[in-house]
């Protein structure tokens, strides 16, 4: 370890990295330190920020592509609009169609989740972050408030993008642990 001495004090390159670091069994909290936490619990607004980008541009992509495939079976026009525009929302004609791409893109979302955050606690707090800057994309995109089916159709798409991840979520953190790793148990049970 590199250390650098002055005359008043001496600065190591591990002190510099862990000055914000006062109580290590705290932040860096492990299954074998006992406090019963598997990951490094440590906040790291990096990350968060890159989920959550990650998260919301795949919601788009994948919004798109099913307008696409959906708009092709039922053969309607494709468009932005579909995505952003309220006034789409309420036409008569595309409404089941609108519906069922918002209904597949929540279950969508809700595997991006899955994969991307991984975290059981964390899929409420990610599913309403994509649909609160879906809203901010689409207030910017009209200049004006949604309606009302705007918000019950969004509503009910956000629940299910969490009630799903939250399951899938569970289903991964709950999976059992192999303790043999590879190799053969030397007791038969």
């Amino acid at each position: 370890m590199r250390t650098f001495h002055f005359p008043t004090m001496s600065i190591s390159l591990w002190s510099i990295l862990n000055r914000f670091n006062t109580d290590k069994a705290a932040s860096y909290s492990r299954l074998s330190t006992g406090t019963g936490h598997f990951r490094i619990t440590v906040w790291d607004p990096a990350l968060i920020v890159a989920q959550i980008a990650s998260v919301q541009c795949l919601y788009y992509f994948t919004m798109c592509v099913w307008i696409t495939i959906i708009s092709y079976v039922v053969g309607t026009s494709r468009s932005l609009d579909i995505i952003f525009e309220f006034k789409e929302l309420s036409k008569v004609n595309s409404e089941k169609f609108v519906i069922a791409v918002f209904a597949l893109n929540a279950l969508s979302g809700a595997t991006f989740i899955w994969r991307i955050v991984e975290r059981y606690r964390l899929c409420l707090d990610f599913s309403c972050t994509i649909h609160t800057i879906h809203l901010a994309a689409c207030i910017w995109y009209n200049r004006t408030f949604p309606t009302t089916f705007w918000w019950l159709l969004n509503a009910s798409c956000a629940a299910i993008t969490c009630i799903c991840a939250e399951f899938l979520c569970m289903r991964t953190e709950l999976n059992t642990i192999p303790v043999n790793s590879g190799q053969t148990p030397k007791v038969d049970l």
